[in-house]
Order: structure tokens, then sequence, then C-alpha cells
């Protein structure tokens, strides 16, 4: 008696297997070039590639308002992206400083030698001129060449002229002339004291030894620029002849 077994039977060679059905369209698309792709920097405008990603994403910006700052949101980290990023434009300016570039200042490489405090005075004036030192001609009477000439002049002077030349001329041909002049007029220059003495013309002085005397001279006082009149004994040794 026939019985019936149902569909026939088909071997296992018939059917692909399921892995197989799986990996065959995984590897389709592994190796299916995007020939429709867009490159990124031909995408509409509003469009960019990190469109459908997630939006509630933290901002970077956590400044908080001045009023609920910290010390540490002040002067740390957060404080510190906050003047780089240049949002505070006064404390920016004093920080950072400002480009030069903006002054008007010409930072290009020069190769003509000229410095640049040459031709730029400051920021705040208001000029065309391309230099800062301003024209000038020193007349012919202030070049002084002749020597001899400016000691017949001396002579001229008053003492207070000569001590005026000498003080305020150190280490110049006039301090040597001028003390020539005084000496020349009986005033000699006292090195202990740095001072200018001469002899009371009325009153004779006294011998104390072979080295010093006894008497009344007049010293001139620079800095109250005035004359004084004292009792002294002068040691020969300590006075410039």
């Amino acid at each position: 008696m026939a019985t019936w077994q149902g569909p026939q039977a088909q071997s296992h060679g018939d059917f692909p297997s399921l892995s197989d059905q799986q990996q065959q369209p995984q590897q389709q698309r592994t190796h299916t070039p995007l020939q429709n792709a867009v490159p990124l920097n031909q995408l509409p405008p509003g469009l960019t590639p990190t469109m459908g990603k997630e939006q509630d994403q933290p901002s970077l910006n956590t400044t908080k308002p001045e009023s609920e700052q910290t010390d540490m949101d002040r002067y740390g980290l957060n404080g510190l992206l906050s003047l780089v990023r240049g949002e505070q434009s006064d404390q920016n300016t004093v920080a950072l400083g400002t480009d030069l570039n903006f002054l008007g200042l010409d930072l290009s490489s020069r190769t003509d030698g000229v410095k640049l405090s040459k031709t730029f005075a400051s920021p705040w004036i208001e000029t065309s001129r391309s230099e800062v030192e301003p024209q000038f001609k020193t007349p012919e009477e202030f070049h002084i060449s002749d020597v001899s000439k400016l000691e017949e002049k001396l002579t001229l002077f008053t003492d207070e002229t000569l001590f005026y030349i000498f003080y305020t001329r150190p280490r110049d041909v006039l301090q040597e002339l001028s003390a020539r002049e005084l000496m020349n007029r009986n005033w000699r220059f006292h090195k202990g004291l740095s001072l200018w003495l001469t002899k009371d013309q009325s009153v004779e002085p006294i011998q104390q030894d072979a080295q010093s005397e006894r008497g009344v001279y007049i010293f001139f006082d620079p800095h109250n620029w005035e004359r004084v009149k004292k009792e002294f004994i002068l040691q020969y040794a300590s006075i410039v002849a």
C-alpha cells in the first residue's frame, strides 16, 4: 500500500544555507561603490556633515553671568578661555595687546636700513612727515673752533659767572679755562672741602708753621650761591696750587 510522505525531500544542496543568505547581502554592500555620493565640500548651504547626529549635545560655551561667577570661573581656565576668545575687548587689549599693524606701522622687512623710530613718532600724532626729527640749522656763532678767543672772553666775566661755568661744565675745556681764570684772581680750590676760597684782604693771616696758616678766608658756597667769610686754618697741601 502506497503511503503519502509529504513533499518530496530535497537534498541539502538544493537550498542555500541561512548563513550564506546573510553573508551575501553584506558582501554586496561592502564592495558596492558609492556612485551617487556628494562630496562634503559641495553640500548645499545649511547642510553640514554633523546633521543627523544628536542635537542635544552640551554647548562648549559655559560662560556664566558675571553675578554668578566664582573666583574659579573668573581666574581659572574658564576665565582664560573667555579672554582668549576676546569676549571682553578691554581686558583683551590690556592682556594680549594690540596688533601694531592696526596702528599704521609698517612692519614689513626693511632693506633701506632706516630705523622705525625715525619715521614713527607716536600712534596719536597725525602727521605726514617722513622724518620725526625737525629740520634745523645751527648758527655759525655756536660753532667754536678757536679756543684762544674764548679765553679772551673769560677775562670779562664776573667771578660768579666763572663759578657757574666751572660747576656746570664738568670734564670740559671750559671748566679748565674758568678754573685757570679764577686762580689768576687769587681764588684757590680746596681739595678736601671741594670749595673755592680766597684770602680776606683786610686781615693778614698768621703763619702757624711751614705747612699751615691761620686767617680769615672767603668761601664760595655753590649750594646757596653766596660768599661766606669765616676764620679758618689752611693747610697748604690741601689746596690746588
